[in-house]
């Protein structure tokens, strides 16, 4: 059987977010762009999610599959094999996509075959009468999404700068060149592991791959109430930490020289957090920050110890 093409599939994987799903779903159902198919990835949800799907599957775009190992990477990847798209183009189950991501997305891929990976511009939507509180700051505002380099496209030379994961896009014969997301990396269950995306833009500009920031290709994304707490974002410093310290692992970049790296960072993260005492969200981000270098130092030492048993049971 020939398996047909289209230029681009839209992909959501989702995991016990029903309250948002129907909205995400409905922002891609509203896309300008007209050849195209939306999959939705249900992992292994017990809520109404797959309520909220069938309530939609009269729409001819959209397709439905089940994956019952947790995991994000694992999801996306289930949603990449069944995919008829050459761009897959990835938005989280809590987001919604403006009414030309899809077009403006495959624009860019369409006008550089160099093009390998590409995201765009995420503001905040804070609902039930939440505001920002007054220690967060702009940098800690990214743990909920938020991704901002200017209003014009720029060409990303290191991993740092790498498209938010919830509004995030990617050439399928690339990931495919690859063999897919790291399942080691990524969110699985209620863990914060993250760092695949950037793990996946150190490896395509390695390999001569181009990774992009579009702006126009904008996304909107909900900050669910339970995230605004202090204790969310320490507890996502701490998996930031040892995120970091799985994608030098997997990278070949492990080693001794991790906690000189980690130690450095911690004292710096310290260091500032003393000195922009008076300053609420200064100090709480840098406490934060050094909060995962803990993390980063303990996953070090741990797997400086399995590395040790190993040579030595060999």
């Amino acid at each position: 059987m020939v398996v047909p093409t289209l230029p681009i599939s839209a992909i959501i994987c989702t995991h016990n977010r029903d309250r948002y799903l129907g909205l995400a779903i409905d922002s891609l159902l509203a896309q300008d762009f007209a050849d195209f198919e939306i999959i939705v990835v249900d992992n292994a949800s017990t809520d109404s999610t797959r309520q909220v799907v069938e309530a939609r599957l009269k729409n001819p775009k959209i397709r439905y599959i089940h994956e019952p190992e947790i995991g994000l990477s694992v999801a996306r990847n289930t949603g990449a094999r069944i995919a008829h798209g050459k761009i897959l183009a990835y938005l989280d189950d809590d987001a919604i996509a403006s009414p030309h991501w899809l077009t403006t997305l495959y624009n860019a891929y369409l006008h550089n075959p160099n093009l390998a990976i590409a995201g765009g511009k995420v503001t905040l939507i804070w609902t039930d009468d939440m505001t920002a509180p007054d220690w967060l700051s702009d940098g800690l505002a990214g743990n909920l999404g938020a991704y901002d380099l200017g209003d014009s496209v720029v060409n990303i030379d290191r991993p740092g700068l790498t498209p938010r994961g919830l509004n995030y896009s990617i050439r399928k014969t690339f990931l495919n060149q690859i063999g897919g997301f790291d399942p080691n990396l990524g969110r699985v269950g209620k863990n914060l592991l993250s760092n695949e995306e950037l793990h996946m833009t150190n490896r395509a500009l390695q390999m001569g791959w181009e990774v992009a920031y579009i702006p126009d290709a904008h996304v909107a994304h909900h900050v669910a109430p339970e995230r605004v707490k202090r204790q969310w974002f320490l507890n996502r410093g701490w998996w930031q930490g040892i995120s970091e310290c799985y994608r030098e692992q997997i990278a070949g970049e492990a080693g001794i020289g991790q906690f000189r790296r980690g130690g450095e960072r911690l004292i710096r993260g310290l260091y500032k957090s003393v000195k922009f005492a008076t300053n609420p969200t200064q100090r709480f981000e840098n406490l934060v920050y050094s909060y995962g270098q803990i993390g980063y130092l303990i996953k070090a030492l741990q797997g400086l110890v399995f590395s040790s048993r190993s040579v030595k049971r060999s």
